[in-house]
């Protein structure tokens, strides 16, 4: 009898959620969340499929559970599930069961069902699951400081390079409604950040009609993005509220005066780019010109001058040249975000690339032109920091550093990370700090004043 469930998750933040939303389905169904992986009777593994490395590390970790599996009862969750050859895990009986993104709600029939099925697989993608009526458990958080809140599942922009749109399915919005209960709820248990989540959040959008009877925003007949972080941020004043994923394609002049208006929406933005190469955006299907989004950039700092600009930047795409990676490194020299997330393609199975584009880049020369853009960036970084020192910047207190047990960790308002000396601090408190020194990834304060 399957009484005890360990999960282990990987890949974003989604799926940081998603674990929330999957112990809350289990425990309400009678069965017991453990963090002790030999206490169980079943292991979960959420998984990340958009690069091979993550789906390479996953293999890698199903072969260890194997190697301690006996008597426990082994289930493969999330964006992988239908991509794998499920025959091929079965017959060599490495998994259970096999369930996509959008079947969360099946695993307590499913578990029950094992004794009598040795297998099941069911990878059905929802045009409407949200799971909108679910509120996620946060007993078993060890972040009691910021939590996620999921607004919308899957992508319909079917970028090319990208897996999102098969291993998620098509854009579901959830309902504004049920987003603000759910941050009014971390906010009573004490949460002090929430960060608002999607594929891609700024092209949300509810028109319900069920919704649009309650009047909640000047009788709109439907509810968008600014709308939402609207509506959140004057509910919760005194909540901080960040987002991501926002697509260029998407982002509204409108949403960038409601962060510049509200104080506790904070004064960071996650634009990927991808490419600072015309010729690559479009073999990707991004529906922005290099020029268009150096445009909003300008737009955004002209409203926002500290608003801090984070990326994700995908090289040695099918066919890249020289000339393209040294578009994309311009890019950067100009614009010299404050962070960013850089990655090296790889040719994921069922996209349009990989059924039409040659992954035709060296392995050798992805890994260099990586190299390249992680050094720039590492500049960029530094010269971005430096400019906080002999500034007090507000800091939501985290946790302990990793390196000195005697300093505290936390970020401001542009998502920088500080560190500083404790004194009568609490974690969860918002402080003022003065910054005296930085290097390429952190600002170092001193002289702390509680607010």
């Amino acid at each position: 009898m399957i009484k005890y469930f360990y999960i282990e998750s990987y890949g974003c933040q989604m799926n940081i959620y998603d674990n929330e939303l999957i112990i809350t389905i289990l425990t309400n169904n009678n069965f017991i969340y453990v963090d002790n992986i030999y206490k169980a009777d079943l292991i979960l593994i959420n998984t990340c499929a958009i690069r091979e490395k993550a789906e390479t590390k996953i293999y890698n970790r199903l072969l260890f559970f194997n190697s301690i599996k006996k008597k426990k009862v082994l289930g493969l969750i999330g964006c992988m599930a239908n991509r794998i050859d499920y025959k091929y895990y079965f017959k060599k009986n490495m998994l259970n069961f096999i369930i996509g993104p959008d079947q969360y709600r099946q695993l307590p029939n499913i578990i029950k069902s094992l004794n009598d099925n040795r297998y099941s697989y069911n990878v059905i993608l929802s045009n409407d699951e949200n799971y909108n009526d679910i509120i996620p458990n946060k007993l078993y958080s060890n972040n009691k400081v910021s939590s996620f809140v999921t607004i919308s599942r899957g992508c319909d922009n079917m970028c090319t390079f990208c897996v999102v749109p098969f291993t998620r399915g098509r854009e579901k919005n959830k309902s504004p409604i049920r987003i603000l209960n759910e941050c009014k709820r971390l906010y009573d248990l004490g949460y002090k950040e929430v960060i608002l989540l999607g594929q891609n959040v700024n092209s949300y959008l509810w028109n319900k009609k069920s919704f649009i009877k309650k009047n909640i925003i000047n009788k709109k007949k439907s509810i968008n993005f600014t709308n939402l972080l609207e509506m959140i941020a004057k509910s919760l004043p005194n909540i901080r509220i960040r987002f991501s994923t926002s697509n260029p394609q998407d982002m509204s002049i409108e949403v960038i005066k409601i962060i510049k208006k509200y104080n506790n929406i904070c004064k960071s933005i996650h634009l990927p780019f991808q490419s600072g190469s015309n010729r690559i955006l479009k073999l990707m299907k991004r529906k922005y010109t290099r020029l268009e989004y150096i445009n909003l950039v300008e737009k955004i700092k002209n409203i926002i001058p500290d608003c801090s600009l984070s990326y994700d930047i995908i090289t040695g795409f099918c066919s890249e040249t020289n000339k393209d990676h040294k578009d994309t490194l311009n890019l950067m020299k100009y614009i010299k975000f404050d962070f960013g997330y850089m990655f090296c393609y790889s040719h994921r199975k069922g996209t349009y690339a990989y059924k039409i584009l040659k992954d035709n880049v060296p392995i050798k020369i992805k890994k260099y032109r990586l190299k390249e853009i992680i050094r720039l960036q590492r500049k960029h970084s530094y010269y971005r920091l430096k400019k906080n020192i002999n500034s007090i910047q507000e800091v939501l207190i985290e946790g302990i550093s990793k390196k000195n047990k005697n300093y505290w960790y936390g970020r401001n308002s542009q998502n920088s990370i500080i560190v500083f000396p404790k004194t009568n601090e609490n974690i969860g408190e918002l402080v003022n700090v003065k910054i005296i020194n930085n290097t390429s990834a952190t600002l170092i304060g001193d002289n702390v004043e509680n607010k």
